[in-house]
């Protein structure tokens, strides 16, 4: 079975998992946590590194040790850690960390308080009244682990996977379609090529000469577990992951045809096929038609241009096409000329190992010298999250200063000075006004008490953007893909502040995030509130991420004018200048 990043990340998250709910050093946890995370958003795969004689230990936060593990799980699927841990606690007491609300504390507790090992056993607990006894929990608690254990034992929706994750298993695949004799050409479509948040099964096409082994070569993947259904022309499998894959084989002259209808969505092919209706045209998967059944004559469908052409319409990018409009806007020539990763200038939310971080200063604006971006702002945690080493006035200010002496010696790039603050229960910063007043920008975050009422949570950011030094709202949702939902909020209300008050707001490269999401983008857009795109790198390597943000951006409708680290330093100063 061959090993993906997603499958080394899994690993490493079970290990932090599991030596928390041990108790086991923080610092430790932390690292395998650290180790997870950079793994599951690596552009290139650990598996083809290794076969390459790579040096792992390069990658940030991995050392030999960890190199050492990574080696063992691609060569073996697990890891002698790993398996010790898994006789030390029962196999199934990692089911409870599914359950939103449920970390390794909480299960830790739950294990040894109610013995607790399983999703059923934690949901017999809640419906019992038991686990209100436990410190810390309360009937409250109780009703959400109720609520949390009923959807997870009765899903309603099929899985889905983060988007970085389906797009390395497509990449993986696609390389190897492509080394397949007769294959001409293979793309991937569907909700991956949408660049939606999450992927449920992955569309790929191909073309081919006559005779091509595509399908039975597709069905013989090494990573395929079960195969679904294989004919001439098309088949589907089902991943050892669980990820179900659709291959479809079409002519040359069929693909943008083709293109179109598998990439979706379905809301949107609905709407095209309705215009083409009206217009006397039929289309489908092989084309665009005029004329009556049996004696159409085929008008367009090589390329998508000349099928969207046949309607009277501009080419739709596929970012747009959800039936929000896009339809509308191609036939009066009003589509947005969507963000480009070229179009960013700056990342205004970057960390370095003075918190959580794991490179210097000077890597980081190396790196993003390279990355083709002419600043960054520096964004270390404030001190309020002790886990990240988070930075108090005192080693706020001697950043501060060796960031004007780093500056002094850069050419053609900047270093901003900011800040990641947390945002208080009250709506106060974690840091005074006397050091908030030293920096260039405020990032201001929530990183607790998520569980807030709508109206709290919306005034507490309400208080928070009214500070004095206030410049970026940042992940202003919250949420983590899979991990957990947005707390509530009225964002309406929290957009119009923000453009009253002259600050921004974020959206979150990092793809656990994607933070805001697409229809958000769309309501900033409409507000007239800039929208700061980030990376939230906390490594050298994390600005490959900014490449995700691009895609939410371009769902949400943004221009390079609508992004504000679009704007050149000379443009972008003034504008912080106001928040502060």
């Amino acid at each position: 079975m061959p090993i993906h990043n997603a499958d080394i990340a899994a690993a490493f998250n079970e290990i932090a998992d599991r030596l928390e709910i041990e108790a086991a050093n923080p610092f430790r946890v932390r690292a395998y946590r650290n180790a997870a995370r950079m793994v599951g958003e690596l552009g290139r795969s650990v598996r083809t590194m290794i076969e390459q004689g790579a040096d792992l230990d390069a990658l940030p936060g991995v050392g030999p040790d960890l190199a050492g593990k990574m080696r063992e799980i691609v060569a073996t699927g697990t890891c002698a850690l790993l398996e010790r841990l898994r006789k030390e606690l029962p196999p199934a007491i990692t089911e409870l960390l599914a359950v939103p609300g449920i970390g390794p504390k909480r299960a830790r507790a739950l294990h040894h308080e109610l013995d607790v090992q399983t999703v059923e056993q934690l949901h017999q607990a809640a419906q019992q009244g038991r686990i209100r006894t436990l410190p810390g929990f309360g009937p409250k608690t109780e009703l959400q682990v109720l609520n949390a254990t009923t959807a997870h034992l009765n899903p309603r929706q099929p899985q889905r996977f983060k988007r970085v994750v389906a797009e390395a298993v497509a990449e993986s695949l696609l390389a190897w379609l492509r080394s397949v004799p007769g294959v001409l050409r293979a793309e991937a479509a569907g909700s991956l090529r949408r660049m939606r948040d999450t992927v449920g099964d992955l569309d790929l096409l191909v073309t081919v000469r006559k005779g091509s082994p595509v399908m039975e070569r597709f069905v013989g993947y090494e990573d395929v577990h079960h195969v679904l259904a294989q004919g001439p022309t098309r088949a589907s499998v089902v991943l050892k992951s669980g990820m179900q894959v659709d291959l479809r084989a079409v002519p040359g002259e069929s693909f943008g045809a083709a293109w179109v209808y598998f990439t979706g969505s379905k809301a949107h092919n609905i709407a095209l096929r309705r215009l083409a209706q009206d217009q006397g045209l039929k289309i489908n998967e092989y084309g665009v038609y005029r004329g009556a059944e049996g004696e159409a004559e085929r008008v367009a469908g090589e390329t998508e241009a000349s099928v969207y052409r046949a309607v009277g319409l501009s080419l739709i990018e596929p970012e747009l096409r959800e039936d929000r409009g896009e339809l509308e806007a191609a036939r009066h020539r009003r589509l947005p000329v969507l963000l480009q990763r070229a179009n960013l200038q700056g990342d205004l939310h970057v960390h370095t190992r003075d918190s959580d971080g794991h490179d210097s200063i000077e890597a980081m604006a190396e790196a993003a010298r390279a990355q083709g971006l002419a600043y960054i702002a520096i964004t270390d945690h404030s001190r309020r999250l002790a886990v990240t080493h988070g930075l108090d006035p005192v080693r706020l200010a001697q950043q501060i200063d060796r960031i004007d002496r780093i500056n002094e010696r850069l050419q053609g790039f900047t270093v901003l000075k900011g800040i990641e603050v947390d945002i208080l229960e009250d709506g106060t910063l974690d840091l005074p006004d006397s050091i908030l007043q030293r920096l260039d920008l405020v990032v201001g975050a929530v990183h607790q008490r998520f569980d807030l009422t709508r109206a709290r949570q919306t005034d507490r950011l309400l208080r928070a953007m009214g500070q004095r030094y206030f410049s970026i709202l940042a992940h202003p949702t919250g949420r983590l893909i899979g991990e957990r939902e947005p707390y509530e909020v009225d964002l309406l209300r929290v957009l119009r502040h923000a453009r009253q008050r002259g600050c921004f707001v974020e959206l979150n490269a990092q793809p656990a995030r994607l933070d805001l999401d697409d229809q958000a983008c769309q309501m900033a857009k409409a507000e007239g509130v800039l929208v700061s795109l980030n990376s939230d790198a906390h490594s050298v390597l994390d600005y490959d991420d900014l490449r995700h943000g691009v895609g939410q951006a371009r769902r949400g409708w943004l221009e390079k004018a609508d992004v504000l680290n679009t704007r050149p330093l000379a443009e972008l100063r003034p504008l912080l200048a106001r928040t502060m």
